[in-house]
Order: structure tokens, then sequence, then C-alpha cells
């Protein structure tokens, strides 16, 4: 809908086809609801591409200031939460609403259960062929989203025109998805699910400090989502379950309660959970009586289990509940000014299809509006 708007109002016909009975699915299960649609701190780094640099552009062009600008030239109502990320006051409808106005607005038309059959080139263009008739344009924009979260619609459709035309995939992941524990670690960590505590979780050296969930199958919560961006199968995950202290102050706490009369998991009870605090003491000192009888290495021990405890995930809960898909077309084939394919002029690929994959907070919404008004401004 970014795209079109901008195409239509530059005198563009432009039609908008969605196999949807609705518009805007994903953006009204976003946030709870109330869509988390920009983040005021965006750049290229909160991105993960095989290009680094590739969003640069788009991003620079359409910031979300310029997105900000338009929910208030809407009256649309907003509030700020941590890490700058911005949401509705009221429901992520307001967006949608906002988008199709000014889509009709411009002049561009909506085509809802419109089911795509088959997508070729034409004398014109492109020859686009729907369960309800066909569509023919010099310019066809794919703007079909990922595989995550097929209940409310996604398919790969996006990735099989792109290879109908010759364009490289990056291998496509669920991402911004909770941890499955393997096996033997689901086993050993029965009984933490539904401990939730602030921690910080490090994937292949990007570390993020947000909330933890336990969950029965693994890791869920924020500080899990955004690390599952990063890993892949195989990949170690550091878990620091204290971050506001760093080892040496973790050990300087033992050492002055040394002497306590209150059994240490009550101690530790001050500084988390206290059920983690009761699991994870009965698991790495369950024979433990007097924390002065302790030997040094067996705290120093105890306390790297605290700051970096390991594990490698048995994979992520899949599609069925990831926020996003990593990978997708190839930024290669793609100009970054435009988001048009350099070996289909006319072709153009935005948001989620393509492998740029964001950050958790807003910044997935950012690159579906700043792609799509690139792509909008040229095809």
């Amino acid at each position: 809908m970014m795209c079109a708007l901008q195409a239509a109002r530059r005198g563009r016909r432009v039609a908008v086809l969605d196999h949807a009975a609705k518009t805007g699915g994903k953006l009204i299960v976003s946030g709870g609801g109330r869509c988390n649609f920009t983040n005021r701190d965006v750049s290229a780094e909160n991105y993960v591409s095989r290009n680094k640099h590739f969003a640069k552009s788009a991003l620079s062009r359409f910031t979300p200031a310029d997105f900000i600008a338009l929910v208030e030239a809407h009256g649309i109502a907003y509030h700020e939460r941590q890490h700058g990320q911005l949401f509705c006051d009221a429901s992520a409808q307001q967006i949608i609403d906002m988008l199709t106005a000014d889509c009709r607005k411009a002049g561009a038309r909506i085509f809802l259960q419109h089911k795509i059959v088959s997508v070729a080139k034409s004398e014109v263009g492109y020859l686009v062929k729907t369960d309800q008739g066909e569509f023919s344009a010099p310019s066809l924009v794919v703007a079909t989203g990922g595989l995550s979260i097929p209940k409310i619609g996604a398919t790969g459709i996006g990735y099989d025109i792109a290879r109908q035309f010759g364009l490289k995939l990056v291998e496509c992941a669920p991402a911004l998805d909770g941890f499955v524990f393997s096996e033997s670690d689901r086993r050993r960590l029965d009984g933490f699910s539904g401990i939730a505590l602030d921690a910080t979780v490090t994937c292949n050296g990007i570390a993020f400090r947000e909330n933890l969930l336990f969950t029965h199958a693994g890791f869920s919560g924020p500080a899990s989502l955004q690390a599952s961006l990063y890993w892949r199968p195989g990949d170690t995950v550091h878990v620091d379950f204290l971050p506001g202290l760093t080892h040496e102050e973790l050990l300087a706490w033992f050492a002055g309660r040394k002497g306590g009369k209150a059994e240490l998991k009550n101690q530790m009870a001050e500084l988390m959970p206290k059920r983690l605090a009761e699991r994870f003491c009965d698991q790495s000192l369950p024979n433990l009586v007097d924390l002065g009888n302790l030997p040094k290495k067996d705290l120093e021990a105890f306390c790297v289990q605290l700051k970096d405890w390991t594990f490698v995930p048995g994979g992520t809960v899949g599609y069925g509940k990831a926020e996003v898909t990593r990978g997708g077309v190839d930024t290669d084939e793609l100009s970054s000014k435009t988001m048009e394919a350099k070996k289909a002029p006319g072709l153009f690929f935005v948001g989620e299809v393509v492998d740029v994959t964001g950050w958790l907070g807003g910044f997935n919404y950012q690159w579906a509006w700043s792609s799509g008004c690139a792509a909008g401004q040229a095809a």
C-alpha cells in the first residue's frame, strides 16, 4: 500500500492485488493489536542482510520521521515504549485505514480476494492472472512478504516469482522466533517454564538485553527473539541471567554473604526470580549447606553458570509463530535505489520478501515503508 500510494501520486494507474479478504492482516496482529509501526532510531545496523549496506538508500529517503508525520497528519495517537518503539494508542486498524484511505485518495485501486494464478512477461510488461481476472502493466511490484505466520495468509509466492525470472535467493529461515531446547536440555530444565527475567542473550557476538521467558519448549521473550535473528543451526547461544552485575561484582556479592544464616537460594532471590534461584541452586550446588565451605573454584564455576550459561538450541519454534522470515531475494539482484530487478526491467521486490530482515521493535515495518516508497517512486 505504501508503494501503491506513492506510485498513484505520480499519476500511475495502480492496482493492488491481495488474495486475502481484508488488507493489512499482519499489521492487525502485531504489537498486541496496536502495531509497532516504526522505531525512532533506525539505521542499517538494525538489519541482517548479506549486503549490510543495501538498506541504507531506501531508509535514508523515507525515514521514521516521514512515517510519523504521516501518522500525525491522520490524527492517530501513538506512544513510545522502550528502545524507541512506537505503537498506536488505540488499534493497528488505524494504520491500515490510513494507508487504505491514502491509496484511494491517490487513485490506487485495491482488489481483495484475488488469488494469483500466474505471472508472465507480456507485450506491455507483465501479465498477472488471478482467479478473478487478468491484469497487465509495464511495472510489477512484488510485496508479498515471507513465510511467517501462514495462518494469516503468508505464502512463498514472492520467492516463486523471483525464481521464475532468474533471480537468486538467500536461503530462508524463520526469525524473531523462540528457541527450542534440545531434548537433553529440556529434561534438565524441566520445571523452569514460566520464569521471566531481565537477561542478556548473545548469539554470534550480537547481544540483546531484554525480557527472557522460559517456556515448556525453550526460550521466548524479546531477548530470545532478537538473538534468533543471528542464529544458525549448531550455533551456541549465551545467556547472562544477571546482566546488572559484572562477574567480579557477583563474586563480591557472594563474598559478602559468607557466614549468613539464610539459605543461598533465598539470598539469591534478591538478584533473580526466587524459583530460578531455587532451580539453579538445586542443579548446580545441590549439597551446599554453608557458603563459607564452598571451594573458590566451585564458586567461580557457579558464577560462570549465572553470567554465561550456554546452550545449543535444537531449533526455533518455526514459521507458525516467527515474526519474520530471514533471507529472501538476494539484494545483489536489485537496485538499492529503486528496488528494481536488474535482470528484469519493470519488476520490483519490496519488504520482507527481500533479504533485509530487521530487529524486533518496528524495524521491519520501517523497511516496508522505506522500500515500498523507493519502488513507488520508480515503478
